[in-house]
């Protein structure tokens, strides 16, 4: 099998991949999910000139001096006169400027005498949110391809949004082959070990925005698997282990008996070089990962999560930092080298530290980092203080 670099190996999966089509949903609803459309602003916000502050609503040209108090405007509740000469208004944050008014000063610095106001000296637009000051009208806010998070489905909403257009979910089918895997609460007998790599998926894939369905594992019967891979309800199937070439592998085979079209055979990255991914007959995509579960998190990170997002028309990444080395690393082999690491501060700068060991089945180690150090294939020894890539994980101040 040709292995392939990382960044050629993705490029080949994304290039089987396209947005999947749009559906509309009310807006409180698009959370984690991406836009299939522009949003442009009907109107200006604010649509008037509005106070910044609680205040006296003056004209300028009036101050210094004491006017005489006509009226008030508060937020939903304008004054609707025309301010003249020598008057002054009682304003509110967020309320309209009366007409004829041109600044505010706010009320530490003015003296109410029951139906005066004495103000100091301010000049025109003093704390004045001008008309259009956050947006104006026609303006594109969100362009698609955007994840909706809170604060974009907040200017959605100011720009009087009640439904989006959005890409809709992947449908990912998930499961582990293997006989050695069992699921809790079941008693693993003597040879077995509990599935955690398929659990872990099943949470990373829901939180990149597909919908996932997890299966219980399958055993390393041919027939077995094959039934599994004709049966799996998705847009895209990942397997979990089986992935290799040895005699208990059995999904390269069970997916060839389903006509595979493979794209990517084998990828030069460690962990993870029996990373696999065709197109099945029908259409449907399979990527295949292998089964220690260091090694298919991993692999989940550089190749499943861009084609979740390439699904659904936003940007694949993955998103790279750059960070400085805490300690030496030795010169790296042939392959890509994805270390699981910890990102700290010092001086002011972001720094990287990998874990001591890297072994691909060890769950522990994965639950303490926060970032994957990339180490390219063929790298030099690389001494404290030098610059890395690292890719922040979910849970780091980064990700």
């Amino acid at each position: 099998m040709k292995l392939l670099p990382v960044d050629e190996a993705r490029a080949r999966m994304l290039a089987e991949i396209s947005a999947l089509p749009a559906e509309t949903v009310a807006i409180q609803d698009s959370i984690g999910r991406v836009l299939a459309e522009d949003v442009f602003a009907v109107r200006d916000q604010p649509p008037f000139a509005a106070s910044a502050m609680d205040g006296w609503a003056v004209r300028a040209a009036d101050t210094p001096g004491t006017l005489r108090i006509v009226g008030e405007s508060a937020a939903g509740h304008g004054y609707e006169g025309t301010m003249q000469a020598g008057e002054a208004v009682r304003i509110f944050t967020g309320a309209a400027m009366p007409a004829g008014s041109d600044a505010m000063v706010i009320q530490e610095d003015a003296t109410r005498d029951a139906e005066t106001v004495t103000v100091p000296a301010v000049e025109a637009d003093h704390y004045v949110r001008p008309a259009g000051g956050d947006f104006k009208a026609d303006a594109r806010l969100l362009s698609r391809g955007l994840w909706i998070d809170p604060w974009r489905l907040s200017l959605a909403a100011a720009a009087g949004r009640a439904e989006l257009s959005v890409s809709r979910r992947p449908k990912v089918a998930l499961f582990s082959t293997g006989e050695e895997i069992v699921e809790a609460p079941a008693k693993p007998g003597p040879f077995q070990i509990y599935d955690s790599g398929s659990r872990a998926l099943e949470a990373l894939i829901a939180g990149w925005g597909a919908e996932v369905h997890r299966s219980r594992p399958v055993k390393d019967e041919l027939e077995a698997t094959i039934d599994a891979l004709r049966n799996a309800d998705g847009d895209l199937i990942v397997t979990i282990g089986g992935a290799s070439v040895g005699d208990h592998d059995l999904v390269r085979a069970a997916a060839g008996a389903l006509g595979l079209d493979m794209k990517v055979a084998s990828v030069a990255v460690r962990p993870g070089k029996p990373t696999f991914f065709g197109v099945l007959s029908d259409g449907r995509r399979l990527l295949g990962l292998p089964g220690n579960p260091a090694s298919a998190m991993v692999c989940a990170e550089l190749f499943l999560k861009p084609i979740i997002a390439a699904c659904q028309g936003a940007e694949p990444g993955p998103a790279m930092m750059q960070a400085k080395l805490a300690g030496p690393l030795p010169a790296n082999g042939p392959r890509e080298h994805w270390m699981r690491a910890k990102l700290g501060f010092e001086g002011g700068e972001i720094v990287a530290e990998p874990y001591r060991d890297q072994d691909s089945s060890l769950v522990s180690v994965f639950s303490l980092a926060d970032a994957l150090l990339k180490r390219p294939a063929a790298a030099s020894a690389a001494e404290a203080g030098e610059v890395v890539e690292v890719l922040p994980l979910a849970r780091s101040p980064f990700g």
